[in-house]
């Protein structure tokens, strides 16, 4: 809880010492001006009003300095009447008989006034330029401090110490706001309240990480919530004697977290104050935004030096794989001539396996760095008729390609014709695997601006839209293989992309239009003037 202090609780000795500094301007002004008085009196036969005026001027100034604007009005009136009365004849009685004996007196005391309102805005425009200087101070402290901690976690509590130092607070806190969540230990803390939080302080602190907006405790317990922000006011709250506000930390529109700051004097009096509250809440978002980079920044280096550990485990075994396979194969391949019938199954599956290896290889050696390729001339023609005769009859029909037309000119490309047939393959298995037996996979292969754009379509169950790229990462495995008849280890769309990537070109997936999925192989044609020849082979 919040103790105020007011004057008229405490003991009478310490009550003066509170209020001497507020009536002693008036106690050596009011003695300076009756001093004045005095010695001008015994000598009034010998001045004139202009004199007396001109004295009482300077104490009314002089009395506005130190007392404020009630002091030096005040003084002005006193004189008003002092001269009324002790300096126009007739003298020691309250008359004025001339016309002229009124303007002087007006004149004195509308002079008075008026260098009175000016000096006293003339100190109050002093005093916001020294507030705002200190501000500006603050400002620079907190970024140079923010700016030299090495770590995120450091600027942090730098910059909740300099806000607590600020603001003369007991304590300021910043939670880290994540998952709509407000983080269960501060992330940064500067002073000590010694009391104990209350519930009520963490359900508000939530409430401004939700809604956005600021939030404060009154010096009476009252809690003030905001509803908006707007230009005049930083925070848009009416708490000018507020003991506890907490404030929403946002970057870009989001929040990041949310500061706390608890004292027993009012906080944010007045809007300029509450400005210079909302700046420095925003370099505390500042400091999370930075804590919250630094962390992902460490856990993308620690994923990174994860896969190129896992790379290199891979390459490692891949590679001490193929020699035991290839005596599994030989041994198979004596039993199957001597007649076992398990020999057979054994050599296929050695065969797989050798496959797998040889996948994992090819993967390690696309991240190790650029992987070797044969540029070539080749016919999208040729290329096609290699993969008719590499899938065989497998298929059993269900492979459709295009007609061969020997009127249009061949579609001619430099890319690598054995990595291109692996692919096509590759994609052509794939959609095997996946699509409902009875349907159709089609071939098809056309001219696409700077390249040739090889498809092979099917109507499988297709690719959920958050997966579409997914499909292209090692190892990836669908989360449903509905329809599948065979898996794999989920390395073949990763090999095919980054084999036509070596090339110049591309593999994307689409959905196909009624169902299914269509894989595109991009490849590098060659000029249009160069294919004006008919193709070298034609497919069935």
């Amino acid at each position: 809880m919040t103790i105020e202090l007011h004057p008229h609780t405490l003991p009478g000795r310490t009550r003066r010492a509170l209020q001497w500094p507020t009536i002693r301007p008036w106690i050596v002004w009011g003695a300076i001006l009756a001093a004045a008085t005095v010695a001008m009196y015994f000598i009034r036969y010998d001045i004139n009003e202009g004199h007396v005026a001109l004295a009482y001027l300077l104490i009314v100034l002089g009395g506005s300095v130190s007392g404020g604007r009630a002091l030096g009005l005040t003084l002005a009136c006193s004189g008003f009447l002092l001269i009324d009365y002790y300096f126009q004849p007739p003298y020691d009685q309250w008359n004025v008989s001339k016309p002229l004996d009124w303007v002087a007196l007006i004149s004195f005391l509308v002079v008075a006034a008026v260098g009175t309102q000016l000096l006293v805005r003339a100190q109050e425009a002093a005093s916001r330029a020294r507030q705002r200087a200190d501000e500006v101070a603050s400002l620079s402290r907190l970024g140079a401090e923010a700016l030299n901690a090495g770590r995120a976690v450091d600027a942090l509590h730098a910059i909740a110490d300099i806000v607590q130092r600020t603001l003369n607070a007991f304590e300021c806190v910043i939670f880290a706001w994540t998952d709509n969540r407000l983080s269960a230990e501060p992330i940064a803390r500067a002073g000590q309240d010694d009391r104990a939080p209350e519930p009520a302080n963490r359900e508000l602190a939530t409430w401004a990480g939700e809604h956005g907006f600021a939030a404060a405790v009154r010096a009476d317990g009252r809690v003030v919530r905001g509803v908006a922000v707007v230009a005049e006011d930083a925070l848009g709250i009416d708490a000018d004697d507020a003991s506890e506000i907490l404030l929403p930390l946002r970057v870009n529109a989001r929040t990041v977290g949310v500061l706390r700051v608890s004292a027993s004097a009012p906080i944010a009096r007045g809007v300029a104050r509450r400005r210079f509250l909302g700046a420095l809440a925003y370099y505390a978002a500042l400091g999370v935004e930075r804590l919250r980079l630094e962390t992902e920044a460490d856990h993308a280096g620690s994923l990174r030096e994860a896969d190129r550990m896992k790379d290199f485990v891979l390459a490692s075994v891949s590679h001490d794989l193929r020699t035991p396979l290839t005596a599994i194969k030989a041994l198979a391949h004596d039993a199957a001539g001597r007649g076992e019938p398990s020999a057979v199954v054994i050599e296929e599956q050695a065969d797989r396996l050798g496959r797998m290896v040889g996948d994992l290889l090819d993967l390690s050696r696309m991240k190790a760095g650029p992987f070797p390729v044969r540029a070539e001339l080749n016919t999208a023609e040729d290329l096609i008729g290699a993969v008719l005769r590499q899938v065989g009859q497998p298929l059993d029909g269900r492979l459709q390609t295009p007609r061969l037309n020997l009127e249009q000119p061949a579609l001619l490309g430099r890319f690598d014709f054995v990595q291109s047939m692996r692919i096509l393959v590759n994609l052509i298995e794939n959609a095997d695997r996946y699509a409902p037996p009875g349907t159709t996979i089609d071939l098809d292969a056309q001219r696409d601006g700077e390249t040739i754009r090889f498809t092979v379509s099917d109507r499988g169950p297709g690719v959920p839209q958050a997966e579409e790229q997914r499909i292209f990462h090692p190892f990836y495995q669908p989360a449903t293989r509905t329809g599948a008849r065979s898996g794999g280890a989920g390395l073949g769309l990763a090999i095919a992309r980054g084999l036509a990537q070596a090339q110049g070109g591309d593999l994307r997936y689409q959905p196909r239009g009624g169902g299914g999925s269509v894989f595109a192989l991009s490849l590098p044609a060659l000029d249009d003037a160069a294919s004006q020849r008919p193709a070298s082979l034609a497919t069935s």
